[in-house]
């Protein structure tokens, strides 16, 4: 770890399933000699990529958790992270991009903007981190590059600027045509490790100089210096033109486009270039700390190694060492044998083992310093928590997790499995935010909650390979919520008398709807109808009521209660006598104020060839799906909708048959809404029958 902090460049790669995030990972790492021979994702030879290394990434082509790795090119440092396609693994990305400096957006040249792409660039948007896009796939058929720029200006609003033109698409993709230095790059060899510099062709000349107009002028905003040049047509050097260009691209006013074809090793190695010419080193972007002494007043903190420090665990795997905590340092240096402090817990820690990875292969190392990726090894820790100097009480900002939205009960085969399985649940829940597990209070079942099915197929499969836990699966369950839809008033007397002082508090007040938030508690009692020591006990009433609904027992949101009078006693009155009053009137008010059940509505995209359309359109509609939108790309066709979770299971299975296995579907939480009267009836006689099998 020799290298200046300008010489670093920490980057993502990301983008919509199957856009070849991973076999671009595969060429990078080719190019940079960091491995001896290409792999690819579903390769002949069985090996899978070498960013792909658990079984179930190679076996099912997809990739499940984000690995990184690091290479040099062009004395600058790498470090590279690449993450899923999959919206059901989406904290992967999330927590990635939080840690990582700039982002490589990949897109196919044939399927341009897809539904997850959008999703992957509000998560750039959220961490301000700046991009360049990578248009993959020229050598397919109907590839058409300057469709998908037109895609990143109108669909994400990116002012996305061709750095390259194609020479041949299709079958006959050779190579591109660089617009800064105006020449024909040709990519030669078995794996086109050689790279032939030639004029541009005649044919392609006026198309390169058109698209080359278009990229001055968007670079001239970023430097007064090509501004003069242009007017004054004069010479226009190499540094003059990228220096404007990476400007723009820091402050993510303009998205450089690159081309090629990552599978037939075309054009990656400008790319590369364009990684160490155009993208941020860790002194470029300000990260920001809040100050645990100063109310979390902001403080800035420096890339400077001296500096005290600071560092956050972003990542936790479970090794066949122990605990692997991923670890980005943003100021000072981690040396082995230092002690930190766990912001969050207090508690101090020693640096044992400290390495880099590579996949799933690592190599020890005696620190790591400001601006660097590595991992440490026995220190028990949470993702999300910051380690700094003792004299410090810093904590980053945490990332966003989304809440999980699917659910499934799942019964262990024996007592062993049993064991297992808890031991496999404890890990991953501590890995993955969005993974949830907890015992059913009515069924004593052990649920587990995520983000999609793929996502729990994925962890019920790794339960088996990995821990040997055999486990048999219930109904998936979907979170239902209850909310209420007019105003209500309530006035409860709680009044109890046993022998002794008794138990009095009478609380009064309405509730009503609520947007945009869970629960909001009111305080408009005046004249200490309730004495003030008490409002915090009626408080409490109240929110104890929302895990259960008093309807069908389902989590209540969107609920405001206001309280403006009520009365106490002298000797009776006490805190448990508030809360139960508070629990009565909670009860009192919520069933005259029309209680509703809500259900999750996913965003579904479905792509598929246009001859089977109709079809997909009457099978969405069967599911109670609402169509937003379609449109025409070529041979194929997007159609946007929006359906109820607890109508999607199992529908890959339906959507394979429909279209002879040539459509795909992505979906991710959109919003929650009332459940149809007949749907409600029906959830309301599955609760009571379930009740009843339980008693």
């Amino acid at each position: 770890m020799a290298a200046s902090i300008e010489k670093i460049r920490n980057i993502g790669i990301s983008a919509h399933i199957d856009s070849g995030k991973t076999t671009l990972t595969e060429r990078i790492l080719f190019y940079t000699k960091r491995i001896h021979a290409i792999h690819d994702v579903k390769g002949k030879d069985g090996v899978g990529a070498t960013m792909d290394s658990m079984e179930l990434e190679k076996e099912r082509g997809i990739t499940i958790a984000s690995a990184a790795t690091y290479c040099e090119w062009n004395n600058h440092e790498i470090n590279i992270i690449d993450t899923p396609g999959h919206v059901d693994f989406t904290i992967e990305v999330e927590r990635s991009l939080r840690v990582l400096d700039g982002a490589i957006l990949v897109l196919c040249s044939v399927g341009g903007v897809q539904s997850q792409s959008i999703t992957v660039d509000q998560q750039m948007k959220r961490y301000k981190v700046p991009c360049i896009a990578f248009i993959n796939k020229c050598d397919r058929s109907g590839a058409n590059p300057f469709r998908v720029v037109k895609q990143l200006k109108e669909k994400l609003g990116h002012n996305a600027v061709a750095m390259q033109i194609p020479v041949g698409l299709e079958a006959g993709h050779e190579g591109v045509v660089d617009l800064v230095a105006m020449k024909a790059l040709y990519f030669d060899g078995d794996k086109g490790e050689t790279i032939r510099v030639e004029e541009v062709p005649e044919a392609l000349m006026e198309q390169a100089m058109e698209k080359r107009e278009i990229l001055l002028d968007a670079a001239s905003m970023f430097s007064d210096e090509l501004t003069e040049a242009i007017l004054e047509e004069a010479p226009i050097s190499e540094e003059m033109l990228i220096g404007a260009i990476r400007k723009g691209t820091l402050e993510r006013q303009i998205t450089p486009v690159f081309m090629g074809s990552a599978y037939k090793n075309k054009a990656v190695q400008p790319l590369l270039d364009a990684v160490t010419q155009l993208l941020p080193c860790p002194s470029d972007i300000t990260n920001q700390a809040l100050d645990l002494d100063q109310d979390e007043a902001q403080v800035e903190l420096s890339s400077d190694p001296a500096a005290p420090t600071v560092a956050l665990a972003f990542k936790l795997e479970d090794g066949q060492y122990g605990q692997l905590t991923y670890i980005r340092v943003y100021q000072g240096t981690l040396a082995k044998g230092d002690t930190v402090v766990n912001v969050r817990t207090g508690r101090k820690i020693k640096i044992g083992r400290l390495v880099r990875m590579h996949a799933n292969q690592m190599e020890d190392i005696a620190e790591i310093s400001a601006g660097y990726i590595g991992a440490l090894f026995g220190v028990d820790c949470a993702s999300g928590d910051t380690f700094t100097d003792r004299d410090l009480n810093l904590t980053m900002t945490s990332m966003y997790v989304p809440e999980p939205v699917i659910s499934l009960a799942i019964v262990p085969k024996d007592n062993k499995a049993e064991i297992n399985m808890s031991k496999a649940l404890n890990r991953f829940s501590k890995e993955d935010p969005t993974f949830r597990t907890f015992v059913s209070e009515e069924t004593g079942d052990t649920i587990i909650s995520g983000m999609g099915e793929l996502h729990l197929d994925v962890y019920i499969e790794r339960m088996r390979r990995e821990y040997k836990a055999e486990v048999t699966t219930g109904a998936p369950r979907v979170a239902y919520r209850e909310t209420i839809t007019r105003r209500s008033e309530f006035n409860y007397t709680h009044k109890k008398q046993t022998g002794g002082s008794g138990q009095f508090g009478r609380v009064a007040g309405y509730m009503e709807p609520l947007e945009g938030a869970d629960f909001e508690f009111v305080n408009e009692v005046t004249g200490g109808a309730i004495p003030t020591p008490f409002i915090p006990a009626c408080e409490k009433g109240f929110r104890n009521c929302l895990a259960k609904g008093p309807k069908m027992e389902f989590p209540v949101t969107g609920v405001k209660v206001v309280i403006n009078d009520g009365a106490a006693h002298s000797v009776d009155s006490s805190d448990m006598a508030f809360q139960a009053a508070a629990r009565g009137a909670f009860l009192e008010g919520y069933m005259k104020a029309a209680p509703v059940i809500h259900e999750p509505i996913m965003k579904v995209a479905v792509e598929t060839p246009t001859e089977y359309q109709g079809a997909v359109m009457g099978s969405l509609n069967q599911r109670r799906g609402m169509i937003v939108g379609s449109q025409e790309e070529g041979p194929m066709c997007v159609i946007e909708s929006q359906v109820p979770l607890a109508e999607m299971f199992g529908y890959s299975t339906v959507l394979r048959s429909l279209t002879q296995g040539k459509a795909q579907f992505t979906m991710e939480f959109a919003t929650y809404r009332q459940v149809p009267q007949s749907i409600a009836e029906e959830i309301a006689k599955k609760r009571e029958e379930e009740k009843k099998s339980v008693a």
